[in-house]
């Protein structure tokens, strides 16, 4: 076999199929670009999403690339086993439309096996195939030397995400030796395909040629696609262990760089590629997740406690956690990056082009993560004085949730420092902080759909087509060029008309419809005939693969494909969508002028009513800079500033300064939008001509959704003058009922108000308290005995968590029994509390273990410390089963 390093593997892979006319795609950012169905980049594929469901017509239909990707869905697993990673490279060769298996399978064989390529021994690889796909096997058996017997038939050999294309798949397998055998040869999954080390998938060949359609359960019954394709994956990290003869994955010139530079910082432990052993398992976390974090930076995200943030804030912290398992001391991850860079800078120089920016972010997170102990126990004594001082005996489950999540702080320490204190730590509701992050974490990760359904249709489409609606607003004599109506299975079909009742797909030789861009949503408005009837009302506008405007209509009255037509846009629509997409630009432009820095676009939305904006920036913007940036904006509309355009090369644009968004988007000839002297940006949209049209500007909401993503939401014109007299009057009404004489003494008055609604607050916590303690002399007076131990079992009626708290006090100030089980109802939930002293303890009764074991009957769950333990819970009709339950317990100890 070969001797061949990580980068020359991947190299040979790309010129393989470059060879075969394939066009080479530069690796794309781990962040997906306008796919809010992905957190990550995950496959080799994802980039390539609009080319597979027909939505963008490839610059050419034989493609290929080594793409970076990560997962966290089973981080977990990272270290302890040979191929677990978060970020690995695929690599693949995709026809969209074009070749298929004759050709496919025969070039994998030869990119394998052939002296001037990878040049595997052939005894040594397997290929597995759907059962019923004999095409497939026909091919490897009659159009490839592949030994005799090494094929087999899988019945999990097929491919199918859901509705969108599917197929069956061919996997490869190189069969490592007797050496890697982890199975008896003769035990059921000791053959290619099978779950064992020995025989390692090293590739994996799509063959796309079914339409998942809806309704469809059957793969037997899946149509044919119009344009079959080629999807194929193999991935570097296990090609390079097969090459190099790594154990693992992590034993290759990708990891042991990294791990080699983390034994100089170790206290005496070394790795040892021999054997799998604790130390093992945190040199490998510590390799694979400074390259996730490395790229993930390098890409743009940052750390956060949202979406990509908290994965990036999450591998970080295991691996920091890691390195003190290691007895690393003190900031030691940006020494890794170096030697990340170097195993590969070769493909992805944005990682050395960003190595300060790397560097900078992940040692202040890990500055700040080292700080978690002395600085949670610094926050943890401010939430204990403040939690005295308002005299609670317990911290809140926000609190312990936020020095957890925001702080790294872990809740066992928090309890025991609460403790100390002599207050106890609101478990339930920390778990249900806890159960709504996770819950917000998985709503994040959506589902990953690899792409859409085919429309050949639409693919195919060459009729011109040109937009005209930056200069005309109608278009009198236009032509249908193009009529597309829905078959009974959904898919689109070419036809000659459209009737009325029907909703269709129209092209026109000109139109003064602006298409879904960049932002911008689409024009509305009719299709009359050359009498002024109206035919079609225009519901929609897209743009096609092919870039054609595809209107969505409503039709009212036949439309024939070569039949002249009179269009017309909403005006009133138009305008206000264009004076919002001017204000978009002026924020972005305000943005960049006064919080500066990096601060750049990262999604938006142009809407008639009102405009959004994203952009990356670490924490909430206060108020102070939102009036600065807003007023910024007023001040450029109320100069009156002209807005105007024009074309040039994408060259000629950057030396004149004009900010490109999404660099991917633009051709060669790019349209340039200046605001005045204030702004110049690449845009495709329309817009306001000065910006004294917009009237006035107001920002509405501030708000962070992801990985250090922010959203401003703002309003222009009428709908902005409209939200300031909004705001006027309910500020009035505030001060009618606060009785103050002018709008500006409304602050000072809610001020009183709130300190007055505190100290009765207190008065009533004093009171509960009070009762609390008369209620538990009633319970206490009489409690239960079981064998030795007593024990009072009760349900009671308290207004919080924090009632059961305080009768919990009273118990053990008055060593009222050695059990204490109480149960409340608040609310429409379930509240539980054991607490247990030493003698029971001793004896084997564990408060955490008693509440987790009745917990489940009301339906919910939780636990504690032996002395000390609480749940919560849903179903108030089980309290007395629950308490029966916990007296069995008592009982049989």
């Amino acid at each position: 076999m070969k001797e061949l390093s990580s980068a020359e593997i991947r190299q040979m892979f790309l010129d393989f199929f470059a060879s075969k006319d394939h066009l080479v795609v530069p690796p794309k950012s781990l962040i997906p670009d306008n796919d809010p169905s992905l957190l990550w980049i995950n496959s080799g594929v994802a980039t390539l999403k609009k080319y597979f469901d027909g939505s963008v017509v490839p610059p050419k239909p034989r493609l290929t690339n080594a793409q970076k990707a990560i997962r966290t869905n089973d981080i977990e697993n990272v270290g302890k086993t040979a191929r677990h990673h978060t970020l690995f490279e695929m690599m693949g060769n995709f026809s969209i439309g074009d070749y298929f298996k004759e050709e496919v399978i025969p070039w994998a064989w030869e990119l394998l096996t052939s002296p001037e390529w990878y040049g595997l021994d052939k005894e040594k690889l397997y290929v597995t195939v759907y059962p019923k796909d004999q095409e497939s096997r026909k091919i490897w058996e009659e159009k490839t030397d592949l030994p005799a017997g090494h094929v087999y038939e899988v019945e999990d050999n097929f491919w199918d995400i859901g509705e969108g294309p599917s197929g069956p798949d061919s996997e490869i397998f190189y069969d490592r030796g007797e050496a890697f055998a982890d199975l008896p040869a003769d035990d059921p999954e000791m053959y290619p395909g099978g779950e064992n080390e020995r025989y390692l998938e090293i590739w994996n060949i799509v063959f796309s040629q079914f339409n998942h359609l809806p309704g469809l359960t059957d793969n037997s019954t899946y149509p044919e696609l119009p344009h079959k394709n080629i999807d194929t994956g193999m991935g570097l990290e296990r090609l390079v262990s097969v090459f190099q003869n790594g154990r693992t994955n992590f034993d290759t010139d990708l990891f042991l760089p990294i791990i080699h530079e983390t034994e100089k910082l170790a206290n005496g432990y070394h790795y040892d590629e021999t054997k799998d052993t604790t130390e093992n398992i945190s040199f490998k976390v510590i390799a694979d997740h400074i390259r996730a974090i490395s790229f993930a930076i390098a890409d743009g995200a940052k750390p956060s406690n949202e979406g990509r943030g908290y994965v990036i804030r999450r591998l970080l912290r295991r691996a920091v956690l890691h390195g003190q398992k290691l007895g690393i001391q003190g900031d030691f991850l940006t020494k890794l990056v170096p030697a990340v860079i170097g195993t590969l800078d070769s493909y992805y120089p944005e990682l050395k082009e960003n190595q300060t920016t790397i560097e900078k972010t992940i040692l202040a997170e890990e500055k700040r993560f080292n700080k978690t102990l002395k600085a949670g126990l610094s926050l943890l004594d401010e939430v204990i004085a403040e939690a005295k001082e308002k005299g609670q005996k317990g911290i809140s489950g926000a609190d312990a949730f936020k020095l957890s999540d925001t702080y790294g702080f872990p809740i066992e320490l928090t309890e025991e420092q609460a403790e100390e204190a002599g207050l106890s730590v609101d478990l339930p509701a920390y778990e249900e902080a806890l159960q709504a992050q996770r819950d917000r974490a998985r709503a994040a990760r959506s589902n990953d759909h690899a792409m859409g359904v085919q429309n050949a249709a639409l693919t195919d489409l060459q009729v011109p087509s040109t937009y005209v609606g930056w200069t005309d607003k109608a278009v009198l004599g236009a032509k249908v060029v193009a009529v597309l109506v829905h078959d009974e299975n959904g898919v689109a079909q070419l036809t000659n008309e459209a009737h009325a009742g029907q909703t269709a797909w129209l092209v026109f030789d000109k139109t003064p419809f602006y298409a879904e861009m960049g932002g911008q949503v689409a024009d509305f408005g009719t299709v009359k005939d050359q009498q002024d009837n109206i035919l079609a009302e225009v519901t929609d506008v897209q743009n096609g693969p092919n870039g054609q405007h595809i209107h969505t209509v409503q039709v009212l009255a036949d439309v024939q494909v070569d039949q002249v037509v009179d269009l017309a846009i909403d005006l009133d629509r138009n305008r206000a969508v264009s004076l919002n997409h001017t204000a978009t630009h002026m924020l972005d432009q305000a943005l960049r002028n006064i919080i500066g820095g990096d601060v750049h676009q990262a999604g938006s939305l142009v809407e008639p009513e009102y405009l959004r904006f994203d952009f990356n920036h670490e924490g909430p913007v206060d108020q102070a800079t939102l009036n600065q940036i807003q007023d910024q904006v007023n001040e450029q509309i109320a100069k009156n500033l002209p807005i105007t355009w024009q074309e040039m090369s994408i060259d000629e644009a950057k030396k004149v300064g004009a900010v490109a968004v999404f660099d991917d988007k633009y051709g060669d000839t790019v349209r340039v939008v200046s605001i005045g002297d204030y702004n110049q940006e690449f845009d495709g949209g329309t817009h306001a001509e000065s910006t004294a049209e917009l009237g006035v500007f107001k920002i509405v909401s501030e708000s962070g959704i992801g990985a250090g993503i922010r959203r401003i939401e703002a309003l222009t014109s009428i709908p902005a003058i409209t939200r300031f007299e909004a705001e006027e009057q309910t500020l009035a009404a505030v001060a009618a009922n606060l009785k103050v004489p002018n709008l500006l003494a409304v602050k000072d008055r809610v001020e009183e108000v709130q300190a007055d609604l505190k100290a009765a607050n207190q008065q009533i916590e004093a009171l509960q308290s009070q009762l609390a303690a008369l209620q538990a002399g009633e319970l206490f007076a009489k409690p239960e005995e079981f064998g030795d131990l007593t024990a009072v079992v009760a349900q009671v009626k308290v207004e919080n968590a924090q009632g059961l708290r305080q009768m919990a006090d009273v118990w053990r100030d008055k060593a009222a029994s050695n059990v204490l089980v109480l149960a409340a109802a608040i609310g429409e939930k379930v509240n539980l509390l054991v607490a247990a002293d030493k003698t029971a303890n001793a004896a084997g009764v564990k408060a955490g273990d008693v509440v987790k074991a009745i917990a489940p009957t009301v339906g919910g769950g939780g636990g504690g410390r032996p002395d000390l333990a609480q749940a919560g819970g849903k179903d108030q009709a089980k309290i007395q089963e629950a308490l029966d339950q916990a007296k069995a317990i008592l009982a049989q100890k």
